[in-house]
């Protein structure tokens, strides 16, 4: 081999170890409302830093319970703002770390067309069997849901109707399979290219308290590159118009 090409070959081999060497992989708890951002904004962000990312999706409250018996997560994205001030109050997640990454709306929604009116009126009107929402202490689409139907004067009527998913994801799949006729979801879960299939409401933010969903880096992620590299994606411009085309709001 060319001393020249031999060169070459070694500046490659030095570089990529380097990059290795740099290169970190961290776990991430992700509410299960921003499943689909998270693995879009997940990809690029592997691409564009090296480092590696390891999603899990569930209940904000899950991941509270979890973290605090010692599950090895090193950020989380929460679906509220409530829990990451409380682990970083209770020394489980680095102070500092927490910011708000997007703002998400509640809907009311239906697989079936003509079914969910542009005003949530059937909520009043009744016709049907089941409405689904999540466990409202477990996750805050369900204790947004929880508001809105006491906000319009419901909550004691429908209480008999009412199907309750361990996660905003659980409670999507009632409606989606038709077990329950409607349900409140998060809009980044039907909302597709800009569109809703089916029937839906956004609901009007003054019904239910804001939905702010913070992140945080938690105590076993202290330190990780790949953790503060995350941290600084979420608030790049990438990472927001992704953010955003799922129907989030920037705070």
């Amino acid at each position: 081999m060319k001393p020249s090409r031999l060169i070459s070959t070694l500046l490659v081999a030095l570089v990529a170890t380097v990059s290795n060497a740099q290169a970190d992989e961290i776990s991430v708890a992700v509410a299960a409302n921003f499943t689909a951002p998270m693995k879009q904004i997940a990809e690029v962000f592997e691409k564009e830093t090296g480092h590696k990312i390891q999603a899990a999706f569930g209940a904000t409250g899950k991941f509270y319970a979890q973290i605090k018996n010692g599950a090895p997560f090193d950020v989380l994205l929460a679906a509220d703002d409530e829990t990451p001030t409380k682990l970083v109050k209770e020394n489980a997640a680095v102070a500092g770390s927490q910011f708000t990454y997007a703002m998400g709306k509640l809907v009311l929604w239906s697989v079936k067309p003509a079914i969910v009116d542009q005003a949530g009126e059937v909520l009043k009107k009744g016709g049907f069997d089941h409405i689904a929402f999540a466990n409202p202490k477990l996750a805050p689409y369900g204790a947004a849901a929880v508001e809105t139907l006491k906000s319009m004067g419901v909550y004691d009527t429908l209480q008999p109707k009412v199907v309750t998913g361990e996660s905003i994801a659980q409670t999507y799949q009632f409606v989606s399979s038709g077990n329950a006729l409607l349900g409140f979801v998060a809009l980044s879960q039907v909302l597709k290219d800009g569109k809703i299939e089916g029937s839906s409401w956004v609901v009007p933010a003054k019904l239910y308290s804001p939905i702010r969903q913070d992140a945080v880096i938690l105590e076993k992620g202290k330190g990780k590159p790949a953790a503060e590299a995350l941290m600084k994606f979420l608030k790049a411009d990438k990472a927001k118009a992704i953010i955003q085309s799922y129907g989030y709001e920037l705070s």
